[in-house]
């Protein structure tokens, strides 16, 4: 076949769809965009301008992370027990485990019920609305904060650790599943409301169903989180667990090898919640 013949069989007529015009669209210049580059630029000459005038007592960049490096390696190649033994930490990794359980089933619980009232899809346009402003309020304030609220009626413990983490908890969760239910395909709600069914069988024989890989990962990312928070709250607001641990180790022992031993423990646990994690949303999208 010559060149020309080639040319000609991969020639596409003028007139066909074989490629679509679309246009380019550019958005205009606004004030919303010119408030964002200027704020911005402000936080970057701020960080910079904080960079440069921080005290810091006469040591070198050089020497700050050469020190840095030595604190790493005394962390964790000497790490040891001194002041506990390997059952005591066990035993407290599983009270930091069960406060980030306990607090992600009851905003799993919460969250699933206002979620379906938050989708715009399954609810009214004026309710959607009023419960994603609440939501927005809720994730705006820090769970730390939201912990030391509940510890003025409370007190300081686990009860207020529990309170204010679940109270975040739903409100993130909240967004996370509302968003998963309207993204459901419209024609499948549609055609279950034309065949008669009620409000709450369209919840649980497609809603729920259709969605249920979603919100099995949402539900184990946050509990991740709150692992995370839970660990932070120990020391903080005095919830117990491996948390207040290594606050002890850090703050009060000032044992940079034990600090590293509650670390490898934290670690560990971290990486078997994201197998476990992984496996099970593996298992929901093969059925």
């Amino acid at each position: 076949m010559s060149v020309e013949e080639t040319t000609k069989s991969l020639s596409v007529p003028a007139n066909s769809d074989f490629f679509e015009q679309k246009q380019i669209k550019i958005k205009p210049f606004s004030k919303s965009a010119l408030i964002i580059r200027i704020t911005i630029t402000s936080l970057l000459l701020l960080t910079v301008y904080s960079f440069f005038s921080f005290d810091y007592k006469d040591v070198s960049f050089i020497s700050g992370i050469m020190s840095t490096l030595e604190n790493f390696k005394v962390m964790f190649a000497e790490a040891h027990f001194k002041h506990f033994t390997f059952t005591e930490a066990l035993f407290q990794v599983v009270i930091t485990l069960s406060l980030a359980a306990l607090t992600t089933l009851f905003g799993a619980i919460i969250a699933l019920f206002f979620g379906l009232f938050a989708a715009e899809n399954l609810s009214s346009r004026k309710i959607s609305n009023v419960i994603k402003t609440c939501v927005a309020f809720i994730r705006a304030v820090p769970t730390v904060l939201w912990v030391l609220i509940f510890a003025v009626a409370a007190g300081l413990g686990s009860v207020a650790a529990v309170i204010g983490m679940t109270f975040h908890s739903v409100g993130y969760l909240i967004k996370a599943y509302s968003e998963s239910f309207e993204e459901l395909d419209e024609g499948v709600i549609e055609a279950l409301r034309g065949s008669g069914a009620s409000w709450w069988q369209i919840i649980f024989q497609a809603v729920i169903p259709s969605t249920m890989s979603f919100l099995v990962s949402w539900t184990f990312l946050r509990f991740e989180i709150n692992f995370g928070v839970a660990v932070a709250m120990g020391a903080a607001a005095g919830a117990g667990g491996i948390g207040f641990d290594m606050f002890m180790a850090s703050a009060f022992y000032f044992d940079l090898r034990e600090v590293g031993t509650i670390t490898f423990f934290i670690l560990i646990l971290a990486i078997l919640l994201e197998m476990t994690a992984t496996r099970i949303k593996s298992r929901l999208q093969l059925r």
